[in-house]
Formats: structure tokens, C-alpha cells, sequence
């Protein structure tokens, strides 16, 4: 099933990829892939370009992997991977990588004093602190400031504590998807897997209390029986629209 495949286009790719939940155990895997792919997910799009997510690779020969296999509820797509990669979300960095953005910024841009600029750092510096504080209560202030705003113009509403975790699992997702593409374009299948026991995953890879876990991923040579039948999906006018 991954004959040619670097020869498709970005679309057949796209049209190749499926979740598949059984590794071939004898072919050869070349993990060193694994990274270029991971380093190829960092390019994906983020909220405010603040990159709060961590990858961590536990290859099949890592003693961690079998502890990871059961903590996965003993998922084929899990036992039969060649390497597993855990993609998780750091909320709890956004001071650091807001500074990071700020030195970039003024670095980049030491020799202009435009509106631009000084947008960009006034967002870093200020807007950036007001929406990911931790403060009693301040989840529901902001929710009332942006109710209050919103009467009178068009003002953003997902400013909440929950809302504001959602948007960092939904980057650190878009970077686990740019991730399992382009393991396809080497060649090499994947397996999205939600089903863990997190609390425990966290402890065996000795994790900081802030990590949440947004997935693990599967990675090898699937299986022609690691797919689970054709591919389903609604109809496209069912989830497609024009206003």
C-alpha cells in the first residue's frame, strides 16, 4: 500500500492516508523519518504562534514502550507500532514562548518603529498576558468583559479558561495531523489514538503537572489487515455549506 508513494501529489496523499491499526513487525523502519516528520509538524499553524506543544518520540526499543502499550489499553495500533510519538499541549508555557515571540520581534525588527511592530509587541506584552493569566475568578471576568464589549462591536468570545485549552489542544492537533501527512509522503502510516489511561501515561514519561496529552500516534509499515474496511464519511453536502 506504500509503494510510490513519494512520487503522489500533496492530494493523493491526502487520499492515502487512513488510520491504520496494525504494523507490519518484519520490514524495515527507518526512525530517523520520524524526526524529519516531527520537524516538519513544527511548521504547522498556531494559535498566536505560540507553540505550545512537545513531542515525545519512544521508539520500539525504548523500555518504555510495552508500560506505554498497555497504558493505551492494549491497542493493536499501539503494540504492532514501530515507534509511538505522544503529542501533548503546554499551556503552561505561554510566558516563555510569548518572550520567545517578543525577542524575535524586536530582533527582527530592531531598525523600524512602525504601527505594525508595535502592534505585534503590544499583543505579546499585554493582550497575550490578559488571556492566559491564571487569577481567582478571572476566567469569568473575561467572560463578562468580552459580553459587555460585545454589545456594542464585533469582540471575540472564546476567552474563558476552557475555551483557552481548546485552542491549545486544536494547535497542538494541527500539528499532529501535518505530522501523520507527511509520514505518509515517506512512505509510513499512522494511528491517532485517544484511548489512554493519560493520568498514568504522564507519570511513565515523568511529565511536568501542566502537560496535558492531546494523542499518541502509531507510526510504521501498515498492515493491508490494519485497515478496518472502507472509508466512511457523510455525504460532502451534508457538512459542507455556502452562504
Amino acid at each position: 500500500m506504500n509503494e510510490n508513494i513519494q512520487e503522489l501529489g500533496f492530494f493523493d496523499v491526502i487520499e492515502a492516508r487512513r488510520s491504520v491499526r496494525i504494523f507490519d513487525q518484519e520490514s524495515p523502519f527507518n526512525h530517523q523519518v520520524v524526526q524529519k516528520c516531527l520537524e516538519a509538524s513544527t511548521l504547522a499553524p498556531n494559535s498566536s504562534n505560540l507553540q505550545l506543544w512537545e513531542f515525545y518520540r519512544i521508539p520500539e526499543s525504548s523500555p518504555l514502550k510495552k508500560p506505554l502499550d498497555q497504558l493505551c489499553m492494549k491497542q493493536k495500533a499501539a503494540s504492532t507500532a514501530r515507534e509511538l510519538v505522544v503529542v501533548v499541549s503546554r499551556r503552561d508555557k505561554w510566558k516563555s514562548r510569548a518572550k520567545d515571540n517578543l525577542e524575535y520581534i524586536k530582533e527582527t525588527y530592531k531598525e523600524s518603529s512602525g504601527t505594525k511592530q508595535k502592534k505585534a509587541l503590544s499583543y505579546y506584552s499585554k493582550l497575550i498576558p490578559k488571556l492566559y493569566s491564571k487569577y481567582p475568578f478571572w476566567s469569568l471576568i473575561k467572560k463578562l468583559i468580552a459580553w459587555f464589549v460585545g454589545l456594542k462591536r464585533p469582540m471575540i468570545r472564546e476567552v474563558s479558561e476552557t475555551a483557552i485549552r481548546i485552542s491549545v489542544h486544536k494547535s497542538a492537533a494541527l500539528a499532529a495531523m501535518t505530522f501523520m501527512y507527511a509520514m505518509k509522503a515517506e512512505g509510513y502510516d499512522t494511528c491517532p489514538m485517544e484511548g489512554m489511561d493519560s493520568l498514568r501515561v504522564k507519570k511513565l514519561l515523568n511529565l511536568p503537572k501542566g502537560v496535558e496529552i492531546s494523542m499518541i500516534i502509531g507510526c510504521g509499515k501498515g498492515m493491508p489487515e490494519g485497515i478496518y474496511g472502507k472509508r466512511f464519511r457523510v455525504p460532502n453536502d451534508e457538512v459542507i455549506f455556502m452562504r
